[in-house]
């Protein structure tokens, strides 16, 4: 990734690094390789909060405490699969090779010394701003006065207004910002209800490389025969009946790349401990695709695979995350990869420039 000092300004990037998922780490490399590629010194601020951290904001922001068992579950597939802990080592070790960091930051005052090393600092992308498990950090916060405050392409996930409180919070977090962007139409529809200000649509950092570019990235992983690449980050024993049913229709052998306990107890043949650019080839050799991932649907548009999307939840759910499918499905079909790339990295390169 070259860099020219001229441009000056240095560049914070803050996203999620460590939820150990292979779309927030691409997405992560993407962005910073396409502001990098603009001429700007680039680096995503290495933002791990420690437990202490993780309590205060849980209590602060109102958020479900159904959220400390979605970790526990995380912890006990990593407890109980060697694969999941390798992975959990792969990515960190992805970062390392591809990627600038800073030091780790452990809590906001570790955020708010940090962030003087920047002149820009970007909010993206990803589920950062998902009312769900609101976060200040993620809205920048921590940001001393006079520092520029970019968001692009964060994700609110859902379609549906959070509680009076968290729009509160909302409102309040966004309104220093210089300029907003989000992922989705629903983001920026709930944007205007709870701001007045409707931010413009911008795409997922993943869509900022061309299928070359991220074949570059990608490795092999010489399955041989074709096979089903079936990625899931939700549990449901419904998946599993699509994939043999799919399975039958195409004379496919399934391959898994595990994620959740169940997904390693289906007794189908595993691609364990896979790190970020593993799981590129694994869609890029795939012969179809079944998930309910968004950057796995993502990267198979990408790749130009056929792709089977299962919902991950209900549509009357509140919480639902489907929209996020819909709308990548929808700019995707209307605006196509070409002209995505041009409008994400040309948005950036106005933001940047300011």
């Amino acid at each position: 990734m070259g860099v020219t000092e001229e441009a000056g300004k240095k560049i914070g990037v803050l996203t999620f690094l460590h939820n150990q998922n292979y779309g927030s780490s691409l997405q992560a490399y993407a962005l910073q390789r396409v502001i990098r590629e603009l001429g700007y010194p680039c680096e995503h601020i290495d933002y791990l909060p420690s437990g202490k951290e993780k309590w205060i904001n849980l209590l602060s922001s109102g958020n479900d405490w159904k959220l400390l068992a979605e970790g526990i579950r995380k912890r006990l597939v990593r407890r109980n699969h060697e694969g999941a802990r390798q992975k959990s080592r792969a990515i960190p070790a992805f970062y390392d090779r591809s990627m600038k960091l800073s030091p780790r930051c452990r809590d906001r005052k570790d955020l708010k010394r940090q962030s003087a090393e920047y002149d820009v600092l970007i909010a993206g992308s990803d589920q950062i701003w998902n009312p769900v498990w609101l976060n200040p950090a993620y809205f920048l916060r921590f940001a001393p006065e006079g520092i520029r405050k970019v968001a692009y392409a964060p994700s609110l996930g859902v379609r549906t207004l959070p509680g009076e409180a968290k729009a509160r919070k909302i409102r309040a977090w966004v309104s220093d910002f210089s300029a907003i962007s989000v992922r989705e139409e629903e983001g920026a529809v709930l944007m205007e209800k709870i701001t007045g200000f409707r931010p413009t649509v911008m795409p997922d950092p993943v869509l900022l490389l061309s299928r070359e570019e991220w074949t570059g990235v990608a490795a092999s992983i010489s399955q041989g025969a074709p096979y089903l690449l079936c990625y899931f980050i939700g549990e449901n024993a419904g998946y599993w009946d699509a994939v043999r049913k799919l399975q039958d229709e195409r004379h496919l052998r399934a391959v898994v790349l595990p994620v959740t306990q169940e997904s390693f107890q289906q007794g189908l043949p595993l691609l364990d401990g896979a790190g970020p650019e593993e799981f590129l080839g694994a869609v890029r050799e795939a012969e179809m695709i079944c998930t309910d991932s968004f950057h796995c649907l993502a990267f198979s548009r990408i790749f130009g695979k056929e792709c089977r999307i299962i919902r991950r939840d209900r549509e009357e759910d509140p919480n639902s995350k489907n929209s996020r499918i819909d709308s990548f499905e929808r700019i995707w079909d209307q605006e196509g990869p070409q002209a995505l790339r041009e409008k994400g990295r040309e948005w950036l390169r106005e933001q940047l420039k300011a």
